[in-house]
């Protein structure tokens, strides 16, 4: 499968289907392999599917039009392959580009990175839950895994700096809270959750990895949270939770 494929997908053998959103970006595209390796610790898919920027149907989060016309596609395509969505991962992020450098001061706050940083950390993920939490099944287990950060701990935050992207991740962590809520009465054994994939090998965190700092390729961070995400009980919805599977604080 290549990104920009109009199938987006790769089939495997068992029900089920597995959805990554972000699959253009290095973590999203380990991801959607080690999901499609049948016979794994996380289980095997009827089909897991793709979708990005680059993808057909594409979803950009500056469009709220494509993320409807995304989601109508999986919903036809689950049909299509009469299978049910029950595992959604949403790898994308922001942190550094054309509109600007993490802040390590508040006088380097700006209006157009911090628009940035927050549509593709926040408001882009809120709008995947408006669109693609309701094709989840009513019954049965289903998971939803949102890739956030340890830097948008409040609770943890003892460095300050990177104002935008702390504050965007901890934001998202407040809408994944909020939709565990509501997902939860959507149907008593889904669950909704906040990742922190530790420092991945990939264009995001690469200008930013410190000598001695524990970097990890991005098919061992991808092997690692979709362990966690297999493991996960009803009693880590709404949480923050790492690539070992420990809770992070708020």
């Amino acid at each position: 499968m290549q990104l920009g494929d109009p199938m987006n997908e790769k089939t495997t053998r068992q029900s089920g289907i597995a959805l990554v959103i972000g699959a253009g970006g290095g973590l999203g595209a380990a991801l959607v392999e080690r999901l499609a390796q049948s016979g794994d610790s996380v289980g095997a898919y009827q089909a897991v599917l793709s979708l990005g920027r680059s993808t057909h149907p594409p979803l950009d989060y500056g469009d709220e039009a494509s993320v409807l016309a995304a989601s109508r596609w999986v919903a036809a395509r689950c049909a299509d392959l009469q299978g049910e969505l029950r595992l959604l991962v949403v790898a994308s992020g922001f942190l550094h580009g054309e509109t600007g450098q993490p802040e390590r001061s508040w006088t380097q706050l700006d209006a157009d990175y911090l628009s940035q940083v927050f549509r593709i950390n926040a408001i882009g993920p809120a709008l995947v839950m408006k669109h693609f939490l309701p094709l989840f099944p009513k019954h049965g287990r289903c998971v939803a895994g949102f890739v956030s950060a340890k830097v948008g701990s409040i609770g943890d935050n003892a460095l300050g700096g990177w104002y935008g992207y702390r504050a965007s991740k901890a934001a998202l962590n407040q809408l994944v809270k909020t939709a565990s809520i509501e997902l939860g009465r959507y149907n008593r054994q889904a669950i909704c959750v906040s990742l922190h994939p530790g420092t991945v090998d990939t264009a995001l965190s690469r200008p930013f990895a410190k000598t001695g700092l524990t970097v990890r390729p991005a098919p061992e961070a991808a092997e690692n949270l979709l362990d966690v995400l297999a493991a996960l009980t009803l009693a880590d919805t709404g949480a923050l939770i790492d690539y070992q599977g420990h809770r992070l604080p708020w």
